[in-house]
């Protein structure tokens, strides 16, 4: 893997999920790049405009950018118990025209999160099940369920708990070997 691209479900300025990737970031090889995909911009999808030679410039870049990447790194919190609307949004840029999908053959890894105690369990399992429709090949252990995460990093992105910070030290290695089976 030589580009990574972390796409984070919530577009809060001061997102937890935010915290965590910067925090995530020195565990990653300095071989890999690793990038932020925005998704706080891009518009509400809709097929009406999504058509060959209508297509939204902000569209088409963010589908771009996804194909540029060697695999994938999802960090999101829970809201309602599935996905915030702008990570599902974003899937649906992504997923489309059909049989192009962006994200397909991607491997990706899920790190749900939240200040509670059920760590983004249905937000991660969602989100699983979208990523696997869209022939992603998704990390399936360990799964990664973060709770009370202002235990595990502060707001600036440094960690607070050791032991989550060497459980996702163990996670990235597992991922970088995860991903390298799907390298052409």
């Amino acid at each position: 893997m030589r580009k990574l691209g972390i796409i984070l479900g919530s577009i809060k300025e001061k997102s937890s999920s935010k915290s965590l990737a910067k925090a995530m970031l020195p565990l990653f090889p300095e071989s890999v790049e690793v990038s932020f995909i925005r998704i706080e911009d891009l518009p509400l999808f809709n097929p009406d405009i999504d058509k060959e030679g209508r297509r939204l410039d902000s569209y088409e870049r963010f589908r771009q950018t996804i194909r540029e990447q060697d695999a994938l790194l999802f960090i999101t919190p829970e809201y309602n118990r599935t996905i915030p609307a702008a990570l599902k949004n974003a899937i649906e840029i992504g997923s489309r025209p059909y049989q192009q999908v962006a994200f397909s053959g991607k491997p990706a890894m899920i790190i749900s999160q939240s200040n509670g105690s059920l760590a983004g369990f249905g937000a991660n399992h969602h989100l699983r099940q979208s990523l696997v429709f869209l022939n992603v090949p998704v990390m399936p252990q360990p799964e990664i369920y973060l709770a009370h995460i202002h235990t595990v990093v502060d707001a600036q992105g440094n960690f607070i708990d050791s032991t989550a910070a060497q459980f996702l030290t163990d996670s990235v290695q597992d991922f970088i070997d995860f991903a390298k089976r799907f390298e052409s």
